[in-house]
């Protein structure tokens, strides 16, 4: 294969990938993915150790130890536009030479587990909730500008999404991606988190139906999505990475599933305005679950 153009997968002076600035060898395999900086210091103030610390922007990393497993947090900021970034330059980071700009004939399978909050969208689901993405439905577009794309979406779900929320044609195709069945496992347990599907949507306000100033389109989107069922999966919430997550991770054979804060109800109206100690049981959950062993090797 040809070397990859500077121009498409630009370095830095030291050898580090672009936006990230990490250099090969400065991540783990098992990577805690946040969408704010400050999140990273409350992840890896829990390390036995820390090795290394990097910062460009809003990305943010540290990389260290967790109970005697090596571990990286790293901070994506908001939206899939970055974590079209992140996802991309964290495969390059472990399977692209990035001295002779080629792929490497073996490859790495990372895993990664997104933090974040998130809006249910369900009146049973309570504030303060954990919610794991089981599946993400994105109403974004990142993942159709990749070649090979059907091959990770469940088609029939997006079918029946589109047809029971009367999607409109002029807004983005949703596309719906399975989280890695092997993370969903290792993170799920009775009676502490709950299982379904999350929306990834493109903003904050008009693309999760908030309005304030400015009129919605559609304003009754967010009671057609609470009705969607489909083989028994419902919307549970919203939030804004977990879609592009899944998808690039299984186009470039990374294990990938995200697991939410429920810091808001839109259906009762209802939000948790001081969230810090949730959050953190929130990250002493994943930590342990994420870092224990399995015998699941299956993405």
């Amino acid at each position: 294969m040809a070397a990859i153009a500077s121009s498409e997968l630009i370095t830095n002076d030291g050898g580090s990938v672009f936006h990230l600035h990490l250099r090969p060898g400065e991540i783990a395999e098992k990577i805690v993915l946040v969408g704010d900086p400050g999140r990273v210091k409350m992840i890896a103030d829990r390390f036995d150790r820390v090795e290394q610390r990097q910062a460009n922007r809003e990305f943010h990393a540290i990389t260290g130890t967790y109970r005697g497993q090596r571990l990286s947090v790293l901070s994506t900021g908001i939206g899939t536009d970055n974590i079209d970034i992140v996802v991309n330059e964290l495969d390059a980071l472990v399977n692209i030479d990035l001295v002779t700009r080629r792929p490497r004939a073996e490859k790495q399978t990372l895993e990664l587990v997104r933090i974040g909050t998130s809006g249910a969208i369900q009146p049973h689901v309570p504030l303060g909730a954990f919610i794991l993405t089981g599946t993400s439905i994105g109403l974004d577009g990142v993942l159709r500008y990749y070649k090979g794309h059907e091959r990770v979406r469940d088609i029939e779900m997006e079918a029946a999404f589109t047809e029971q929320c009367r999607w409109p044609l002029d807004l983005a195709r949703p596309y719906a991606v399975h989280s890695s069945p092997s993370l969903v496992e290792r993170l799920y347990v009775e009676g502490i988190t709950t299982k379904g599907v999350t929306l990834t949507a493109s903003g904050f306000y008009g693309p999760q139906g908030r309005a304030l100033r400015l009129p919605l389109q559609e304003e009754d989107i967010n009671d057609r999505i609470a009705r969607f069922s489909h083989r028994g999966a419902r919307v549970l919430n919203y939030e804004m990475e977990s879609a592009a997550i899944a998808g690039l991770s299984a186009l470039l054979g990374h294990r990938a599933a995200t697991i939410c804060l429920a810091i808001a109800n839109r259906a009762t109206g209802e939000a948790l305005p001081d969230y810090k100690s949730r959050m953190e049981q929130l990250i002493a959950h994943t930590l342990d679950q994420f870092t224990r062993q399995t015998k699941t090797l299956s993405s």
